[in-house]
């Protein structure tokens, strides 16, 4: 008798410590902040919420409806106010939210940024890809195409987004070393497919003999393809070459028809499972030093679009 009540008080012991686990476990939640309403993000929303669920917390998914860094301001500020424990958030201004972001964690909520920094914010570390090597490949794959020479335009996002910043500075590296290539031309987009198209007509109209377009952000390589498309520019598919962020399905398509001769694919799924990961971790204390993870890019063309895993 006495061994059965030693039992059973060991097994109600352990059913206490997993109930108070769970309970624990419960009481966490998780935010997750896009820069906006795009696909890449629904990738990114799929790892975090996996992670999410795989652990046992509470997410949320908080959208912004614009790009301005004042609307990702205010959804940090709302975020405070219903005291969540950690965010993670990919950032549209990087100067914007430095205050802000200093301001949850004053308030013991964890942050950590992902596919764009706020590097001066205070956050514990970025998730995501070193976009200015990214940037570098990028522009060697250009000058590879080109054989070195000719002239080129580079169709962004946000203008002030850091990570496509980084992109850009990182071809600019590149290109030092091609003196043979110019660059025409640097245009934002505000990530509107609309606007990328309009901007692509555009860059195409006013220059006649140019002979290659970086599309930075995730717009940019369906905007091209869909421009080169077009019967006005139909004698430019082949004589000009395209390099785009991002394997979202107009650009794999871009791919496959020809108009784009390769992405630059990252990784979101990955990026959003491991912030909600690492957060938890910080918020439970089980992670209380943390390092910046570079979570790599892929350059995929039509020899391996079949073949590439993110």
């Amino acid at each position: 008798m006495r061994i059965f009540m030693k039992a059973a008080r060991a097994a109600m012991a352990s059913i206490a410590i997993l109930a108070g686990t769970a309970a624990f476990a419960q009481d966490i939640t998780i935010a997750v902040v896009p820069k906006v309403a795009v696909p890449f993000f629904d990738d990114c929303n799929t790892g975090a919420k996996t992670a999410a669920n795989a652990l046992g917390v509470s997410y949320q998914w908080v959208v912004p409806q614009n790009t301005q860094g004042a609307t990702q301001v205010k959804i940090i500020e709302d975020l405070i106010a219903r005291q969540v424990n950690g965010i993670a958030i990919s950032v549209n201004e990087p100067k914007s939210v430095e205050g802000v972001i200093k301001q949850a964690m004053h308030a013991g909520i964890k942050v950590v940024t992902f596919d764009s920094d706020s590097a001066k914010s205070g956050r514990s570390m970025y998730i995501g890809t070193i976009n200015k090597q990214a940037g570098v490949t990028m522009g060697n794959s250009m000058a590879k195409a080109l054989g070195g020479k000719g002239k080129i335009a580079i169709v962004t996002g946000q203008l002030g987004a850091s990570n496509l910043n980084e992109r850009i500075d990182g071809v600019k590296e590149a290109l030092t070393a091609y003196p043979g290539i110019e660059i025409v031309a640097v245009e934002g987009t505000e990530d509107d497919l609309a606007k990328a198209v309009s901007v692509t007509e555009a860059l195409l109209r006013g220059h006649p003999d140019l002979a290659g377009i970086f599309g930075m952000s995730q717009v940019g390589g369906p905007a091209v393809a869909k421009v080169l498309a077009e019967q006005e520019f139909a004698d430019r598919k082949g004589k000009v070459a395209v390099f785009a962020f991002d394997d979202l399905p107009d650009t794999i398509k871009g791919v496959k028809d020809g108009y784009i001769n390769g992405i630059m694919v990252q990784r979101p799924v990955t990026m959003g499972k491991l912030a909600v990961e690492h957060l938890v971790a910080q918020v439970k204390g089980k992670e209380t030093e943390s390092k910046d993870i570079d979570t790599g890019v892929t350059v995929v063309n039509a020899d391996n679009l079949g073949s590439y895993t993110k």
